[in-house]
């Protein structure tokens, strides 16, 4: 039996797929508090937490005395700065260069833990899939691809997408255009968290950044979200002895 979803949680998955769909636009109006709750059969204070929470992801804006909003999708630069390392490199005169590794479907029956968590997509869903054909189906795209500088091998990047908010995405030549930059410009980006760790490199990833097995390697795992949910999961590894994160404080 698949667990049910609370009503707040349909609330919102049902305001975002609208925004999605674009059924509402940035700047418009969304039905109001009682609409909602006589469509879903809820209390106003349920469609109240649904809208809080939506504010809060900076997804809509409530005025007061006018309503509640689709928020303005202008935080591409402002909230989340994403670094694009063909510019990056480009900008510091050096020769950049990109070989996609592979690119792939992900479908429900293939998701493991670590994905099914960042995306939060729902484990007894997928265990309780209708069809052969719901098992099948596109839920995210993987890439996978090696960043040269001046000919070596400086990064490799293993990336995911939302397949149902780009489903363009795999179709892209990411030897020519910059994932990074892709995402940015096809999908307005608002918050994003990451970390980075200094590992041993793994004899696979090793050989993908021509350097020697268990050579310090820096890694960095970022999700981005757009429209209060996770639209893309990165894992970036960086040869230690040719790489090096800087910024100003």
């Amino acid at each position: 039996m698949t667990k049910q979803v609370p009503a707040y949680q349909r609330i919102k998955n049902a305001i975002l797929d609208n925004i999605h769909s674009g059924k509402w636009q940035a700047g418009e109006a969304i039905s109001t508090e009682m609409a909602l709750a006589e469509e879903f059969g809820v209390s106003r204070m349920t469609v109240n937490r649904a809208l809080k929470e939506l504010s809060e992801e900076r997804v809509l804006e409530r005025r007061q005395g006018s309503g509640t909003f689709v928020a303005q999708q202008q935080f591409n630069h402002t909230f989340v700065e994403v670094r694009n390392i063909a510019q990056d490199l480009r900008s510091a005169n050096r020769n950049y260069q990109a070989q996609v590794v592979s690119k792939r479907v992900i479908t429900t029956s293939m998701l493991d833990d670590e994905l099914r968590r960042k995306f939060a997509i729902d484990s007894a869903a997928i265990s309780g899939a209708r069809s052969a054909a719901d098992s099948s189906a596109a839920v995210l795209y993987e890439v996978k691809i090696i960043h040269f500088a001046d000919g070596l091998p400086i990064q490799f990047e293993e990336r995911w997408v939302d397949a149902q908010k780009l489903p363009e995405f795999i179709e892209q030549d990411f030897s020519i255009i910059n994932t990074s930059e892709y995402l940015i410009a096809k999908s307005p980006l608002e918050r994003g968290s990451y970390t980075i760790r200094a590992l041993a490199a793994p004899d696979e990833i090793a050989a993908l950044l021509q350097i020697a097995p268990q050579s310090p390697t820096l890694v960095l795992r970022r999700q981005t979200y757009s429209a209060g949910k996770v639209l893309t999961f990165v894992k970036m590894w960086h040869a230690g002895e040719r790489y090096q994160f800087s910024g100003e404080l």
